[in-house]
């Protein structure tokens, strides 16, 4: 985020509240679930070439 980072430990989670910028990374493997609105754009608010206009539904 751009106020600084957050630690999550195995077993651990984080809950990022609306409206925050975030950025998830891992130096190493990682398995991550997002659960967001299916409105919301993998890209954020910026329309670009990596921007997935009909996401992939479970």
């Amino acid at each position: 985020m751009r106020d600084g980072e957050i630690a999550v430990n195995e077993g651990e989670f984080v809950i990022i509240p609306k409206g925050i910028e975030h950025q998830p990374i891992a130096e190493d493997e990682v398995h991550l679930l997002l659960i967001e609105p299916k409105t919301t754009l993998n890209t954020g608010n910026i329309v670009n070439e990596r921007t997935v206009s009909i996401p992939q539904r479970i």
